[in-house]
């Protein structure tokens, strides 16, 4: 403990493909309302890949099967919400794994992600705003930073968040974006005009997440929570 505080494990789990993570996050989650593990947040990132949450659809992609293919790119069908989004190499993703206030609901916990996200903008000078709703996620002025998309399981939390730090930005043509076809994405190199990388913003992401959430950060090792027979593939839709 850290002055009375719970702890907040942080996972630092590098290149992991979509599916492979889904499936720790599953696995997570059941240790979780097991009390086995604390609060955890997998960070990481993925290979290009599209996402469909419970309220997209097909239609939210614009490219076809063989564009996916010649990119080594896939969509994958999700039980989180929201709708489409894309996540690739240069995008900090973050799975939180954490047991709600189950009065309180996920929309105060939401927040509190959007908080230190923002709380991270801003030490790179950037001034950025949370929003709930519709537009759930991190804006600079009208471009969205961070999108986020969530599930509650027996009041515990996962999938999460996903920062663009030096992401392609171009890869978001291929969907509808959150639904909102007239709604830009931004990330923190377009922003300020250099590379910034996952590796640079991920120490200030993690100590941010620890102080919005009220926890003791710990850095842990992907090894100590022994997921290797995660790996399965999920049985969820996808098209590649």
């Amino acid at each position: 403990m850290d002055g009375g505080r719970a702890p907040l494990w942080l996972v630092r789990a590098g290149l992991v493909p979509y599916r492979v993570a889904w499936a720790w996050q599953r696995a997570l989650v059941e240790r979780r309302v097991a009390d086995e593990i604390p609060d955890t947040v997998l960070l990481l990132e993925h290979p290009h890949v599209y996402t469909i949450g419970k309220r997209g659809s097909d239609g939210d992609v614009l490219v076809s099967d063989e564009w996916l293919r010649a990119q080594g790119a896939e969509v994958v069908h999700t039980e989180r919400g929201g709708q489409a989004t894309y996540h690739g190499p240069g995008q900090l993703v973050g799975y939180p794994i954490t047991r709600l206030d189950h009065a309180k609901g996920v929309w105060p916990f939401i927040a509190r992600v959007e908080d230190a996200l923002v709380d991270t903008a801003a030490d790179f000078g950037l001034e950025a705003r949370g929003e709930l709703g519709e537009l759930t996620g991190v804006w600079v002025d009208g471009a969205k930073l961070v999108a986020i998309g969530m599930r509650v399981s027996r009041d515990v939390t996962s999938h999460g968040f996903a920062l663009n730090c030096s992401t392609d930005l171009a890869r978001f043509n291929a969907i509808i974006p959150c639904g909102m076809p007239d709604k830009a994405a931004c990330s923190l190199s377009s922003l300020l005009g250099r590379t910034v990388g996952v590796d640079e913003a991920l120490p200030l992401v993690e100590r941010h997440l620890a102080e919005r959430l009220e926890r003791a950060p710990r850095l842990v090792d992907l090894a100590t929570l022994d997921l290797e027979a995660e790996r399965a593939e999920s049985d969820t839709d996808a098209r590649v």
